[in-house]
């Protein structure tokens, strides 16, 4: 899946403009955003020393989806930032995640992948546990059900918005670049949570609250769930290596 040859200079170029950012959570400027847009939007699979795969699979379509590995792949990490890259296989499945108080930047490289993502409600709604078998769930508003196929422009999320919880599911072989900043870091407050939503109901409240503004097909219950067992091998990287 990744070439043994030297990626061109744009490797180079995002990381001089990521080099800006920094750990402190504070999402970058709207003028940084706009220029890493930009940069993002022009970047091919070639451009990071990757090559598209035009088959499904080595073991063929009948291959379960949990029984098929993500490829990760380092570009670059430190304190400020993380960017690397993810290949998927047809019906590979990343499960729906959040990025506390962390801005992401992600663009599909090749083939198709469809993205659902939330956004939590705010002021916060909840629902308490009602006993064993029934978690506690937080109410979320969806703000992305969509297939993304390359070339496609790049998506964003932030902290609070955008689509800050998000699940990624392949719909045929295809690889993706991400930015993230800050990284994850659990001592800074930045853990992985992971989680399973639940469609919308009126008689789910349960607490008395009049949600009349709450429409059914675009909000979820989301409960916490423990992290799962993610088939994902780490890759060499054979693109170019950034200059610090």
């Amino acid at each position: 899946m990744v070439e043994q040859q030297n990626s061109s200079s744009k490797v180079q170029a995002l990381y001089e403009l990521c080099k800006t950012f920094t750990p402190s959570g504070v999402p970058p400027s709207s003028r940084a955003i706009q220029k890493l847009c930009y940069l993002l939007d022009t970047v091919g699979p070639a451009d990071v020393g990757l090559r598209e795969e035009n088959r499904d699979d080595d073991r063929g379509n009948s291959v379960a989806r949990w029984d098929q590995s993500i490829t990760y792949l380092d570009i670059y990490k430190c304190d400020s930032f993380t960017m690397c890259i993810f290949c998927f296989p047809t019906s590979s499945v990343i499960p729906l995640h959040d990025h506390p108080s962390m801005t992401v930047f992600s663009k599909v490289l090749y083939g198709s992948l469809h993205v659902k993502a939330y956004d939590w409600v705010e002021p916060s709604r909840y629902q308490k546990s009602k006993g064993p078998g029934y978690p506690a769930v937080l109410l979320a508003k969806l703000t992305v059900d969509k297939v993304l196929t390359a070339p496609c422009g790049t998506s964003v999320l932030f902290p609070k918005s955008g689509g800050n919880l998000h699940c990624f599911t392949a719909v045929t072989p295809c690889a993706v670049l991400d930015i993230l900043t800050p990284p994850y870091r659990e001592d800074a407050g930045r853990k992985c949570t992971y989680y399973h939503d639940y469609p919308y109901s009126t008689s789910s409240i349960g607490n008395g609250d009049e949600l009349s503004d709450i429409k059914l097909d675009d909000h979820a219950w989301l409960a916490e769930v423990e992290t799962p067992d993610l088939y994902m091998r780490q890759g060499a990287y054979t693109g170019r290596t950034v200059k610090v």
